[in-house]
């Protein structure tokens, strides 16, 4: 068998810009708003720089929408959240606002993203950079010991983040027990969190994600699984949005970001494939407590993973006006939830925050934030299929690229889903870390299988294996 770390040639991802049709300016106007407004000062606001936060990003992150800083309190924990205040500086319905109308949501490629909001306020001016007194909207919730959200407050504020952390180096901490007093209590309240989800019956993937990183003068693709505080910093996002929620809920006015519980013949489907794979199913466990307890790095249970993707399907946005929406869940979380904690990367976000501001505070909802709520979902369904494109794309481009030349080869790979009726599989690779189709009349789910490379074609962004055998 072939293993072999590989590196790409630099590639030219302009084409794939230009075939998503992604804009490479702002508009003259856009960026004349957007440099006046990183100007502005925010004196008027509660001061709130005492609180210590920190942020929680990949370490070349230069677009920071959260900073954390959580507390001990005697029935539980109080969870301070400050989310960038984007529109304190997006004038409704002037030019930056019709731009990032237009754009939707960050696009992340591997030679650069194209942007929300110009690089002066994502990156500069709104960004909760470390040491900067910045613009925020803080969250406040208190969760009790039990991971029960008992209180949320939310109000304008200015803060000042501390450090700017990364994923790994904060899972080193933690696993030193030297971590940030500001986050020395995230793996304690995440784990509370997660145990809360899954009671509920929500559902989590911890797939490993495929990456494109440069290496010297070409690209790599990397599998990178997710440390645990990525876990439980996610967590603190979705309590937030769960806070979010109930206020637009009992306001009865909002946004929701909704996904249908999975129809009981796909989780009959998923208990039957647990049983094919010999992957243990307690009885009474639902879903998500069986996918918890999976090591994505064995072949069973990434292949039950794959197949456990078929229930986390219908997602979208849901606004409502009066009568709160007949299916208000959203299926992995198992509650209601709203997109509030990335305003600098996602459009609604901005526009959420701000009903969730003014129901808070017993005020009106402003009317650019309630007459855009009904918009937002084909904005966002829009741009969301261009983001997963230009993801998906790219990643197809480094795969075919990194085995260009290489037809003929054989290696070992994972079957991670069988379409018997068609005679092929999705397939994984170790080396580099390719997913891929596979033809073939022998392949078992879940197992270990050898292939033989038949197509790698960046021109088409295609790569194809052949079945051969049992592997060893």
């Amino acid at each position: 068998m072939t293993a072999r770390r590989v590196i790409a040639p630099r590639i030219d991802f302009s084409a794939l810009r230009h075939e998503l049709e992604l804009p490479d300016a702002f508009s003259a106007a856009a960026q004349q708003e957007a440099e006046a407004a990183a100007r502005r000062t925010f004196d008027d606001r509660p001061d709130r720089t005492e609180l210590e936060f920190v942020t929680i990003d990949p370490p070349t992150s230069k677009d920071l929408d959260q900073a954390l800083l959580i507390e001990r309190r005697d029935t539980g924990y109080r969870v301070y959240y400050a989310i960038a205040d984007v529109a304190a500086f997006v004038e409704p319905g002037g030019a930056l606002e019709r731009d990032t109308w237009q754009r939707g949501q960050t696009v992340y490629l591997p030679d650069g993203k194209v942007p929300l909001h110009p690089p002066v306020l994502s990156e500069g001016a709104a960004s909760l950079l470390p040491d900067q007194v910045r613009p925020a909207v803080l969250w406040a919730i208190d969760v009790d010991v039990e991971g029960n959200a008992t209180g949320a407050e939310v109000q304008r504020a200015r803060v000042r983040s501390r450090a700017k952390l990364d994923y790994e180096s904060v899972q080193r901490d933690a696993d030193q027990g030297r971590l940030h007093p500001s986050i020395a209590l995230l793996p304690e309240v995440g784990k509370v969190l997660v145990a809360r989800g899954l009671e509920r019956g929500a559902v989590n993937l911890p797939l490993p994600e495929q990456e494109i990183e440069p290496d010297g003068d070409g690209w790599r693709l990397t599998l990178r699984a997710p440390v645990a505080v990525e876990e439980y910093n996610a967590q603190i996002s979705l309590l937030t949005g769960m806070a979010a929620a109930k206020i637009m809920l009992a306001g009865g006015v909002g946004l929701l970001r909704t996904m249908p519980p999975a129809p009981a013949e796909t989780v009959e489907a998923l208990r039957l494939a647990a049983k094919a794979l010999d992957v243990p199913w307690p009885e009474n466990a639902t879903p998500g407590q069986v996918i918890s307890a999976l090591d994505p790095g064995q072949p069973r249970a990434a292949a039950l993973l794959d197949q456990a993707a078929e229930m986390m399907r219908g997602a979208g946005y849901t606004p409502f006006d009066g009568s709160p929406p007949e299916q208000p869940l959203h299926a992995a979380v198992a509650a209601p939830y709203a997109h509030v904690t990335a305003p600098l990367r996602r459009l609604a976000d901005r526009y959420v925050t701000e009903v969730c501001l003014a129901l808070h505070a017993g005020t009106a909802v402003p009317s650019w934030a309630r007459e855009a709520l009904p918009k937002l979902p084909e904005v966002m369904t829009r741009t969301d299929r261009v983001a997963g494109s230009a993801e998906r794309s790219a990643v197809d481009l480094v795969e075919a690229t990194l085995l260009q030349g290489r037809v003929g080869e054989t290696f070992e790979a994972a079957v991670l889903d069988v379409d018997r009726a068609k005679h092929r599989a999705d397939i994984a690779i170790d080396e580099p870390p390719v997913r891929a189709r596979c033809e073939g009349d022998v392949l078992p789910l879940g197992e270990r299988i050898a292939v033989r490379l038949t197509e790698a074609d960046p021109g088409k962004r295609k790569v194809t294996f052949q079945e051969i055998g049992p592997q060893g």
